[in-house]
């Protein structure tokens, strides 16, 4: 039966003139546009057979070894996204508690580039990964005694206000090493743990990689994207609204949306506004 049926329908479509193929080939082909990719920043300690250099940790990322600055790199290129390997880390600390979050304080004009975390004075803080101590120093104003270590996966980590530093610039440390003890010093109301993330200088927010109330990360890798950081501008002598809108390719109305302000706020020399 299914035979006599297969031949009617040929001499149906030989007798409209029309034949299988045919048929197939009016088909309207489904045209799916390709959807180019973002350039995703693979770092070579990801690749397979490469062994982590800890005497240059991440040197596909950072031009230059410096003892100098903690947040500033000149004539760097940042690429669209960087991947941050998670893997290998210890928490910095046995607490939990947070204290102050990520993010811009309108009130104070200023942003906060880290988390707290609240510590005993004297408790261990331990090195997040393995990595080179590149600033070991005291700031009276600010980070108290501190430490910046940079690692093979990218990541700069910022330990502050400390009451004593336990490794000194140049060290060569490894994740869960003890490196300072809790402290209060610098610019800080009471003891904890002042801890940033960063990549070429840029902060990242650290509860998007650590989640210290249950003492694990947050995931294997963490994708860094360029379009999607923070910016933030320190006002100078002579700055207005819109001098700052135009430096930083923004608009006035954008920046006083991202700070809480209005368009008659005053601002004052040195305060800090997010312009992104």
């Amino acid at each position: 039966m299914k035979v006599v049926c297969r031949i009617m329908f040929l001499l149906l479509a030989v007798a409209l003139g029309v034949t299988e193929s045919v048929a197939q080939d009016a088909m309207p082909a489904r045209v799916i546009p390709v959807q180019p990719m973002e350039q995703v920043f693979l770092p070579a300690h990801l690749s397979p057979g490469l062994a982590v250099d800890l005497d240059n940790p991440a040197s596909y990322l950072y031009p230059e070894w410096s003892n100098e600055y903690v947040h500033g790199y000149n004539e760097v290129v940042l690429p669209d996204s960087v991947i941050i390997s998670m893997k290998g880390y210890c928490m910095p600390t046995d607490s939990t508690r947070i204290t102050d979050k990520y993010g811009y304080r309108p009130r104070r004009g200023r942003a906060h580039l880290g988390i707290d975390i609240k510590v005993k004075v004297g408790d261990t803080i331990r090195a997040a990964f393995d990595g080179k101590v590149r600033i070991s120093r005291y700031e009276r104003r600010g980070y108290g005694h501190y430490l910046v270590i940079r690692h093979p996966n990218g990541l700069e980590t910022v330990y502050g206000h400390l009451s004593k530093k336990l490794v000194n610039e140049n060290d060569i440390v490894h994740a869960g090493d003890p490196i300072g003890l809790g402290g209060n010093t610098g610019r800080s109301t009471g003891s904890h743990l002042h801890f940033e993330t960063r990549i070429l200088g840029n902060a990242i927010n650290p509860a998007f990689m650590f989640d210290f109330p249950n003492q694990k990360v947050v995931t294997d890798y963490y994708v860094y994207q360029k379009n999607t950081r923070e910016v933030y501008y320190k006002v100078k002598s002579g700055d207005t609204l819109s001098r700052i809108a135009i430096k930083n390719e923004t608009s006035v109305a954008n920046i006083c949306k991202l700070n809480g302000i209005s368009r008659n706020a005053i601002i004052k020399v040195g305060q800090t506004l997010r312009v992104n």
